[in-house]
């Protein structure tokens, strides 16, 4: 798929145009196209840009939500194909992801999700507004490297300490891996609260997460 074809990728989800995201992504996965480079350099780079808008106020709720429907539909059909190469993938370790309790976004987590799986860990996606004991319990049960606690607002970004001391308490922080992540999270506030680790994108996620597990 050509440069300018990731640039109308970029811009359709701008745009919120869900039809031209799907007609898009449709023809380049039929051509062959790497699904990662679909999803880093045209549906994440257009809904980091929508959401950068949004947040100095140059659009409208309703266009950020217009774009984030439009990079869910591009999602819809390029997960599979990912899946379907992540066959082909030696397993490089193992993840639970979720929004924390009182949070209900999931754009960015969505991402992160899918490129972890394309980089061969195994993805146990808890969803959004995940109470705390329900990722302790997941963490007990399923043993995974890596913890990833996502938390777009300044008003829920607390559930991500308060999950980390309940590892704590319970005996369990040294068992896994714990990664950090949304709009009002940063590397001070993650190193403050315990966490192993925070990126500023899914792709320097993958990079940290097979650093901390010693798979880089």
């Amino acid at each position: 798929m050509p440069e300018v074809d990731l640039e109308r990728l970029s811009k359709s989800v701008i745009d919120g145009d869900v039809d031209a995201v799907k007609s898009l992504v449709k023809e380049s996965l039929r051509t062959g196209m790497n699904p990662l480079e679909l999803v880093e350099e045209g549906l994440a780079k257009g809904i980091r840009t929508v959401g950068e808008r949004y947040g100095r106020g140059e659009i409208f709720l309703t266009e950020l939500l217009m774009g984030a429907e439009a990079m869910k539909a591009g999602m819809e059909l390029i997960n599979p194909e990912i899946q379907r190469q992540k066959k082909e993938l030696k397993r490089v370790g193992s993840m639970i992801i979720g929004t924390v309790a009182g949070d209900i976004h999931d754009l960015g987590k969505n991402i992160v999700s899918a490129l972890f799986s394309a980089h061969g860990f195994d993805v146990v996606d808890l969803g959004v507004d995940v109470p705390d004991q329900k990722f302790i319990e997941k963490v007990k049960e399923l043993k995974p490297d890596i913890l990833g606690l996502s938390a777009l607002m300044t008003s829920t970004i607390t559930k991500q300490r308060d999950i980390i001391d309940l590892l704590k308490s319970q005996g369990m922080r040294d068992k896994v891996k714990v990664m950090v992540g949304g709009a009002a999270v940063n590397e001070d506030y993650a190193r403050e609260i315990g966490a192993d680790g925070y990126a500023e994108n899914a792709n320097d996620a993958v990079n940290l997460a097979k650093t901390l597990i010693g798979k880089n």
